[in-house]
C-alpha cells in the first residue's frame, strides 16, 4: 500500500480520478479511501485529520512536495494528452513532456498537495 495524507480529499479525488484511478462513488466524504492499482497495490488517501486524529502531532512536511508516484501510461502521445489534461484543468505543470535521455518520454505534474507525479512511457526503439 502507498498511503498519501491529503489537505483537501475532493480535490485529490478529482485529480487521481483524471489519472484513471477508481474510488468508491461518495468517497469525498469519507475520511480513508483506497483504490485498487494494477498487480494488487493499494493507493490509500487518509485527511490530515485522520492522521491528526490517532497522532496528535502530526504536521505536513515543510517545504512542499511530500512523496512522488509515477504512472506509466500506454505511449509517448498519451504522457502528452495526460500531461496536456491535468494542466488544462488546473493542476501545475513542473515539468512539460520531453524525450529523456534514458530512453522514455517524461513528464511531472503536481497533485492539489504538492506531491510530484510522473507519467513516463518508453521511446519508440528505446531498450526497455
Amino acid at each position: 500500500m502507498i498511503g498519501l495524507v491529503v489537505s483537501d480529499l475532493a480535490a485529490a479525488l478529482a485529480f487521481y480520478r483524471r489519472l484513471g484511478l477508481a474510488f468508491p462513488e461518495g468517497a469525498e466524504r469519507e475520511p480513508h479511501v483506497e483504490a485498487e492499482l494494477p498487480g494488487g497495490l493499494v493507493l490509500a488517501l487518509d485527511t490530515e485529520d485522520t492522521v491528526r486524529s490517532f497522532h496528535p502531532g502530526w504536521r505536513p512536511p515543510a517545504g512542499g512536495g511530500r512523496v512522488s508516484l509515477a504512472f506509466r501510461c500506454d505511449s509517448p502521445a498519451e504522457v502528452d494528452a495526460g500531461y496536456d489534461d491535468l494542466v488544462g484543468a488546473g493542476y501545475h505543470g513542473e515539468l512539460k513532456p520531453w524525450d529523456a535521455f534514458w530512453g522514455m518520454r517524461y513528464a511531472v505534474v503536481h497533485d492539489p498537495d504538492g506531491n510530484g507525479v510522473d507519467l513516463f512511457a518508453p521511446l519508440p526503439g528505446a531498450a526497455q
